[in-house]
């Protein structure tokens, strides 16, 4: 009796063992940096009087009259960034001109003092409505800089950029991201005094304080800027981060700054990150659709395959993808901009349709606890909170994928499930040949997506995933092949 007691008791507690999931490592993403996560692919819109200046930047004078577009339709906007796989646009509500797209009490610079509307215009509220409308998620960028405010550079507008803040957090529904960057001081129009304006940007926002109205207002909303708080600027303006990118981060101060803020901080080291950064802070990748931020005449959307290679070197290594969308003088974006967002679109949703390896007998050289709750079938299974873990002794596991006929493939995709944190380092995939294996790419960071594209097709019946390097037992949500699709 005591002897079946005992067998009982271990095979509870073993059946229970076998249960536990893995601890995490490292930081791991808060709730909002999740959601995130599962956006990838973003716009950045901007729209104001510099459109119709034909400018970068506008410098704060431009006349409220300009801003008149006729045509101006947010839902064409939407609808052609969710065509292009974009699930979120962030627009530009006030630029470093100052003007502000919607009626803010906190100054005369603003919409209603343009035609647009008859002056009873909103367009915050327009491209809110058109991407809820559409299924997208909607963030605002508020510029910290004006060229257009007499207070710039005094405590006074610090107040007004607050108060600014708390109306767009108030009256536009839940954001997914609240956006700023470095653009600090210089020359300016500010009220007619036309002059150069310098300030200390290491204190005058105050930033801890500032932000803080961020979370009390929107919770849910990420704060991006060069240091980030919860997304970091990759470091570059050409939408790709580091071959190598790890999600974890710690800001720190630029040489001879005193803190670390937007516009003086460690952002180069930013493509790749840090290994043992001390926060979760994975990075944006942004990049114009065309040459410009902002509509020029003379510039042309990028390519298709242009498009396609960013993807794969800003989503396809475990950062975002915010692509800057530029409505011209109509209100519209450019015909050709809408059919190079149609067909960018078509060719992710065409490339990651198939999963080749859902045709493959997988097996692992350790399943955590040899409970299949953790097995490898959870691999193709479609459903990222799923995933194949290997015990805590047992970091630096193989993958065996067997095909009954030959597999031709160009991208390797794995995804680690990172509500565990980050822990692959190092991973090797590798194909028979000739009853041998050879090794056909050597990888590194593969955090919430890494995508492998090969130069030429592969084609093998068998396969190896090993990881190498490993500091922890892995959690790897997702895997697959595909064959990139090409518009016939």
């Amino acid at each position: 009796m005591k002897r079946l007691i005992f067998l009982i008791f271990c095979g509870i507690y073993s059946f229970s063992f076998a249960q536990v999931p893995p601890k995490p490592y490292g930081p791991v993403p808060s709730a909002r940096q999740l959601e995130w996560h599962k956006v990838e692919m973003y716009g950045l819109i901007h729209f104001t009087p510099t459109t119709f200046e034909n400018k970068e930047w506008g410098y704060g004078d431009a006349d409220p009259k300009i801003f008149n577009p006729a045509q101006f339709d947010a839902e064409q906007i939407v609808k052609a960034a969710k065509a292009g796989g974009l699930r979120g646009i962030v627009l530009v509500a006030k630029h470093h001109d100052g003007f502000a797209l919607w009626p803010t009490k906190t100054t005369e610079y603003n919409i209603t003092k343009s035609p647009f509307r008859d002056g009873k215009g909103d367009m915050v509220k327009e491209f809110a409505d058109a991407a809820r409308n559409n299924g997208l998620k909607f963030g605002v960028y508020c510029s910290p800089w004006d060229r257009n405010s007499p207070h710039y550079g005094t405590p006074k507008y610090l107040e007004i950029y607050r108060e600014q803040l708390r109306e767009l957090y108030t009256n536009y529904g839940e954001l997914f991201m609240s956006w700023h960057d470095g653009a600090n001081g210089g020359d300016g129009y500010y009220g007619g005094a036309r002059e150069k304006r310098s300030i200390d940007n290491t204190v005058y926002y105050d930033w801890d304080s500032t932000w803080s109205i961020t979370r009390e207002l929107q919770p849910m909303a990420n704060i991006f800027s060069d240091i980030g708080w919860d997304v970091r600027w990759v470091g570059n303006e050409k939408g790709i981060a580091g071959e190598t990118h790890w999600a974890t981060f710690t800001p720190k101060p630029a040489e001879g700054a005193s803190a670390a803020v937007p516009g003086q901080a460690n952002y180069p080291e930013s493509p790749v990150g840090h290994r043992d950064g001390e926060f979760w802070m994975p990075a944006e990748c942004d990049v114009p659709l065309r040459k410009g931020w902002f509509y020029h005449p003379g510039e042309k959307a990028k390519s298709v395959d242009e498009l396609f290679s960013l993807f794969v070197q800003s989503v396809g290594r475990g950062a975002a993808l915010d692509l800057g969308l530029a409505p011209d003088t109509r209100g519209l974006l450019d015909d050709g901009d809408v059919e190079v967002l149609r067909a960018f679109g078509q060719k992710i949703e065409e490339t990651f349709k198939v999963n080749l390896l859902r045709a493959a007998n997988l097996r692992a050289s350790n399943v955590r606890g040899y409970n299949s709750i953790y097995g490898t079938k959870n691999l193709i299974d479609g459903r990222e909170e799923t995933y194949w873990a290997t015990d805590d002794d047992f970091p630096t596991p193989y993958l065996t994928m067997t095909f009954s006929r030959p597999v031709t493939f160009d991208i390797f995709q794995i995804k680690e499930n990172i509500k565990f944190g980050q822990r692959i380092e190092e991973f090797t995939l590798e194909a028979e040949e000739n009853g041998e294996w050879r090794e056909i790419h050597k990888g590194t960071s593969v955090g919430a997506r890494r995508i492998v594209k090969f130069d030429s097709p592969v084609t093998a019946t068998r396969l190896r995933l090993k990881i190498t390097k490993c500091p922890a037992a892995i959690v790897i949500s997702e895997m697959g092949l595909y064959k990139e699709w090409q518009a016939q």
